[in-house]
């Protein structure tokens, strides 16, 4: 059903980004209401709908049907965040994010793995960390940007969901200090852009710990020939996923900011060691 929600939500992209005459620095869309194509709980709906509304970063929504699915339009701007979160010297990728949707649906694979924390690193404005709380997952949103974790605990505030945001360079955290057991990590940022250096460091302090049988790694990858150069597979992060033993276990494309005027999606990769 996953597998298919994202499908849907890829499809429904495509015509809204042909469809779409507005001017915002990004633009998404969230479905009204449950449908055959969008089979989510009500409740987790409409906390997607209060995640976008209590965001500083969106300024106007507007209903269109698009697809023949009637969708609340949201459009923002995110200069101010973008300009901001450049300045550390250890950001391994400017604020960029998945759309909403896409969130929900990338925290909810997880789950379905059986994990049981999700641990979003460089995490952004804490959107995966948000829906991994509405599913019930414990969570933890690590983000090195103070500007993007004040921004989260705006967004904490309003919704009342707390997704644990922490102000912290990632590379330095003790992960020991969460006391996980079975583990899911995200990992904010493309290959190309630094991600594989805060990868490799993630991956080294996990792997000299107990938790290594039981943990998962996501990379968001990128199937832009520009961006990747020479190396084309598992979405930029073949290399190492192959130093490091790694082995896939799914790939699932979803719509994000930077993809919306592109025919091909971001390509999330779920693996796992061996």
């Amino acid at each position: 059903m996953l597998e298919q929600l994202a499908k849907n939500l890829v499809m429904l992209k495509q015509e809204f980004a042909q469809a779409y005459e507005g001017h915002s620095h990004i633009q998404e869309l969230i479905p009204i209401s449950a449908s055959e194509s969008f089979p989510i709980d009500d409740e987790h709906l409409e906390s997607l709908h209060n995640f976008a509304v209590k965001n500083p970063i969106y300024h106007n929504s507007y209903e269109q049907k698009i697809a023949g699915i009637l969708c609340k339009v949201y459009e923002g701007d995110i200069n101010e965040y973008w300009l901001n979160s450049i300045k550390h010297g250890s950001s391994c990728q400017p604020f960029y994010p998945t759309w909403i949707l896409s969130a929900y649906i990338a925290a909810s694979i997880a789950k379905s793995f059986d994990y049981k924390e999700l641990v979003d690193i460089g995490s952004g404005d804490g959107r995966i960390a948000y829906c991994a709380e509405i599913l019930d997952l414990q969570t933890t949103s690590i983000e090195i940007d103070d500007v993007l974790v004040e921004l989260q605990n705006t967004i904490l505030i309003a919704t009342k969901v707390n997704f644990n945001p922490i102000c912290v360079d990632a590379i330095e955290f003790d992960y020991s200090s969460l006391n996980l057991t079975h583990p899911v990590f995200f990992i904010g940022g493309l290959p190309q852009m630094g991600g594989d250096v805060l990868a490799t460091n993630i991956i080294e302090k996990i792997s000299k710990t107990s938790l290594k049988k039981n943990t998962g790694i996501v990379f968001a990858g990128t199937h832009s020939k520009r961006q990747l150069s020479g190396n084309q597979s598992e979405g930029g992060w073949s290399t190492l996923i192959g130093k490091y033993g790694l082995k896939v276990i799914k790939t699932t494309s979803l719509p994000t900011i930077w993809t919306f005027d592109q025919l091909v999606d971001t390509p999330y990769i779920y693996t796992k060691f061996t």
